[in-house]
């Protein structure tokens, strides 16, 4: 039997990736997360590509011309993993957008695999099985856990680097896990989310370190990728903040909640089955966490019920849609007043209903501040960083 080939997937989830990428794990390919050094792929990526497009598409062309130049891997037995939201979002389009430039610069013979659930490029769709289900419901979980742990006890622990390295070891253990097919049973994937709480509640943290609460929400690039907004976690937790990122099961019954009216009939009943799934799990991982003393936003049925409440509730789903103020109003409703909203720059649908509803959203929230902040290739960092520090040095 070949060996399989190699299926390399650009950044997006610092945190799930090393545990997603066993979904994609099959007698076919092998999958590789990419590295990245913002400055290069920025430069590779502008090369490459019209500056007016967004920014994701930008670093993730970079990314990808980069692998394919190096010589690590052999060209006719090497496949790219796109995801696409499959909506008005130009992430819809990156296959399209993404073929002619490989084809321009000699990397024809690759193939672009789309991931998503409408049926988008069907010529090109990376074949999903039933038996992923398991190791995505898993490996969703499991990086939400490995996330907002992490988040909230780094800031605080006493011995710096203990964190992230019980995060590395648990991304390994748990990797093995996925990787075998084993241990995958709801029960057991929860009951390893109560033991990496009681490992992550041991390290030893100083309580009296004085602590400033900041939410990040926005989109879904920006949100969890350190690639995609600047190391934002890493620079707000060097200047005395601890940093509070929804988990990234909330955005998929978000997605499979406002996404599956269109698309092959097999896709659409494959959904309906994960949320009917998810939802509940959900609940029961939210609470094991919190029995722990950890905390964490309320379900997504009650979130979305929240922005509803605050703000009339709304259809939009395109990019990260409503949820991103329900995210918002969900942290400042949890005791989290502060809230950074991250974006790329032109994201036309965030920028919509992010920037365009945090006045009406502060006004449903007393003391609270939201601030937004874009990224693109043609920001400098102190830019950036002013917008950050508008959020983080403002009184309440």
């Amino acid at each position: 039997m070949p060996s399989p080939k190699t299926l390399l997937i650009p950044a997006l989830l610092d945190v799930h990736w090393p545990l997603l990428r066993w979904v994609f794990a099959t007698p076919e390919w092998e999958p590789v997360i990419l590295e990245h050094n913002r400055a290069q792929v920025e430069d590779a990526g502008l090369r490459n590509t019209h500056n007016d497009l967004c920014y994701p598409f930008v670093l993730i062309t970079g990314q990808v011309l980069r692998a394919l130049r190096s010589g690590a891997y052999d060209l006719a037995r090497t496949g790219v993993l796109i995801s696409q939201t499959g909506d008005g979002c130009r992430g819809s389009c990156l296959i399209r957008l993404l073929r002619p430039v490989l084809d321009r610069e000699g990397f024809a013979q690759v193939p672009l695999l789309s991931l998503n659930t409408r049926g988008l490029e069907p010529a090109s769709a990376f074949p999903i099985t039933p038996g992923m289900a398991p190791r995505a419901l898993a490996a969703a979980f499991w990086g939400d856990a490995l996330l907002l742990l992490g988040n909230q006890v780094r800031p605080l622990e006493k011995r710096p680097g203990e964190t992230d390295a019980l995060v590395r070891d648990w991304q390994a253990r748990l990797s093995r896990s996925l990787e075998a097919g084993r241990g995958l049973s709801l029960h057991a994937v929860l009951r390893r989310c109560r033991e990496m709480a009681q490992d992550f509640r041991s390290l030893e943290t100083d309580g009296e370190r004085p602590i400033q609460e900041v939410a990040l929400v926005g989109d879904i690039y920006s949100k969890y990728c350190s690639l995609g907004n600047w190391n934002l976690t890493e620079y707000l937790e060097r200047r005395g903040c601890r940093v509070w990122v929804n988990g990234l099961t909330w955005y998929a019954l978000y997605y499979l909640d406002s996404h599956l009216e269109l698309g092959p009939a097999p896709m659409r009943l494959g959904g309906k089955t994960l949320a009917a799934l998810g939802g509940p799990m959900q609940r029961r991982f939210i609470r094991v966490l919190r029995e722990a003393g950890f905390t964490v936003l309320p379900p997504y049925p009650a979130l979305k019920a929240l922005e509803r409440a605050k703000l009339g509730g709304s259809r939009c789903a395109l990019g990260s849609g409503w949820l991103l103020a329900a995210e918002a109003a969900g942290w400042v409703e949890t005791g989290c007043r502060k809230v950074l909203s991250a974006l790329p720059f032109q994201c036309l649908p965030g920028h919509i209903y992010g920037r365009g509803r945090y006045a009406a959203l502060q006004r449903q929230l007393p003391g609270s501040l939201i601030v937004g902040v874009d990224y693109d290739a043609g920001l400098r960092d102190v830019t950036v960083e002013s917008r950050v520090r508008m959020l983080v040095d403002t009184e309440l």
